[in-house]
């Protein structure tokens, strides 16, 4: 292992942090043919629904927080400017702020961990979170859930264990179509959160038939045969 290089930074709230580069030479075997393969369908509330029903417990650090930190903020814009007192609460609203982000990057950690060691690979959409982020109605849960800081890890994770992520077009119609029959529902809207199936008579719920859609998407792409691949046991 080669150091090849170390930066020193400090934070709002005036802790200093250092990151370490380094060079190493690692093989690693692909995991093929991939056997358990998993589908996220991404959700503002839960982060994402998966394509065994699974919904990720998440707790939305930022609005548990939001009143404390609206307070602070409050009473940092009424001091004085250059004032010592100002100073103070500044570094206040800068370690709310710094908690909020650990929190949430300590469960992405931990969730993305669990997933990428029970998985083979995992298929998720191309999205436009910077886009999602700047909607009047989507913004403050889009910012909270962190769901790019989670493909990121996700992302790095996987590989490093010779697994896959695999992104589908945002365009393919997952919640549209019916994983069991594939007819599309040109009618259904933002509010149908569960739909019957005119072709076949399925029930589906709106969430759990996209992942379910995103996975076979995934194993279409990864070249694996078309089939319901059994459930993992995962619970997260």
């Amino acid at each position: 292992m080669i150091i090849k290089s170390a930066t020193i930074r400090e934070s709002a709230s005036g802790k200093y942090y250092i990151s370490i580069l380094v060079e190493y030479e690692e093989k690693i075997r692909p995991v093929t043919p991939a056997e358990k393969v998993l589908g996220l369908d991404y959700s503002s509330k839960a982060l994402y629904v998966d394509s065994e029903s699974n919904r990720p417990d998440y707790l939305g650090f930022y609005r548990q927080t939001e009143e404390k930190l609206n307070k602070a903020q409050r009473k940092l814009s009424g001091r004085k400017k250059g004032g010592e007192n100002r100073r103070k609460q500044r570094l206040k609203v800068a370690r709310l702020h710094e908690k909020v982000a650990n929190q949430r990057k300590d469960f992405l950690h931990k969730l993305s961990r669990q997933i990428a060691n029970a998985c083979d690979a995992v298929v998720i959409e191309d999205l436009n979170m910077r886009g999602m982020a700047q909607g009047l109605h989507l913004a403050k849960a889009t910012n909270d859930n962190g769901f790019g800081m989670f493909k990121t890890f996700l992302a790095y994770k996987l590989a490093e264990q010779g697994k896959s992520l695999v992104v589908i077009d945002k365009w393919y119609p997952s919640s549209k179509m019916c994983h069991v029959c594939g007819e599309k529902n040109k009618e259904l809207t933002l509010s149908d959160r569960k739909w019957q199936c005119k072709k076949c008579r399925a029930v589906l719920d709106r969430d759990v038939n996209a992942a379910i859609n995103i996975r076979n998407e995934g194993c279409r792409i990864l070249g694996i045969e078309e089939r319901t691949i059994g459930r993992m046991g995962i619970a997260w």
